[in-house]
């Protein structure tokens, strides 16, 4: 599969568990996590925010800020058409992703990420120091495991959440990750066993290593724009989310993140 397993560098509990270590301490007042992911946290006009709402868009802002560039390097590095493909496709679904991610978090009144977890800046990481074959089947599985533990959490926040800008990014990433996974086992590459094995049972890392670091002030927000020349014809993007929403009365209540 390949020379290091995921596991390794992987956390997992389907991350609908592991999740929750997304929110970043300034959001809970202290360095620890909620089990409760059902916790209102604010009441917006576009419907309640739980703490698993709010989790899921940081996450998906933070996959999409190691998984582009992982996408760059397929379709430099890939040795096979369907690698390079697979990084097209990375490229173009994860671009649109972050452009609604970027338009909920100002509305939801969310803090997104300028950096992946220190978890995820290691498998780029690794990544970027492959070459040839092991470049094709570190990108293939450790994407595939990635995307894989995502999935189930996506329908989750789908069928539970009552936020409609949170339900539209859960239904635009279905779309998208069900097209990376078909990416990844369309290399040929994937083995599967191992696969499974890292999804159902991973190695649980510290709270540290799967929180993305918490923007700077002042920075620019990391905009993630695909490079000319790579087009996006056939590349499932979902809908993205609108920059005015249609949305019910306003409740009463400020939007602010507990």
């Amino acid at each position: 599969m390949s020379r290091f397993t995921i596991g390794s560098v992987f956390v997992g509990g389907a991350l609908a568990v592991t999740v929750a270590a997304l929110a970043y301490p300034s959001f809970l007042g202290v360095q620890k996590t909620s089990s409760n992911g059902a916790r209102v946290i604010a009441n917006t006009r576009f419907g309640p925010l739980t703490e698993a709402d709010r989790n899921f868009v940081v996450f998906v802002r933070a996959a999409g800020l190691w998984e582009f560039p992982s996408g760059e390097l397929a379709v430099k590095k890939g040795t096979t058409a369907a690698v390079r493909e697979a990084g097209r496709h990375l490229i173009i679904g994860h671009a649109a992703l972050d452009a609604s991610c970027r338009k909920i978090a100002p509305e939801l009144n969310i803090t997104i990420p300028n950096q992946p977890t220190p978890q995820q800046q290691g498998f780029l990481a690794t990544l970027q120091s492959d070459t040839g074959k092991q470049f094709d089947s570190d990108l293939t599985n450790i994407l595939r495991v990635t995307h894989g533990s995502i999935f189930n959490t996506i329908a989750k926040i789908r069928s539970t959440t009552r936020n409609t800008l949170v339900r539209q990014l859960a239904e635009q990433a279905n779309d998208v990750v069900l097209d990376h996974i078909a990416q990844m086992e369309g290399s040929g590459l994937v083995n599967f066993d191992q696969v499974n094995a890292q999804e159902t049972s991973p190695q649980k890392l510290p709270s540290n290593q799967v929180t993305p670091p918490v923007p700077q002030s002042g920075v620019p927000m990391v905009v993630l724009t695909p490079p000319p020349g790579v087009s996006a014809e056939g590349v499932p993007t979902g809908t993205s989310v609108p920059a005015t929403p249609n949305v019910p009365a306003a409740p009463s209540g400020s939007a602010t993140v507990g």
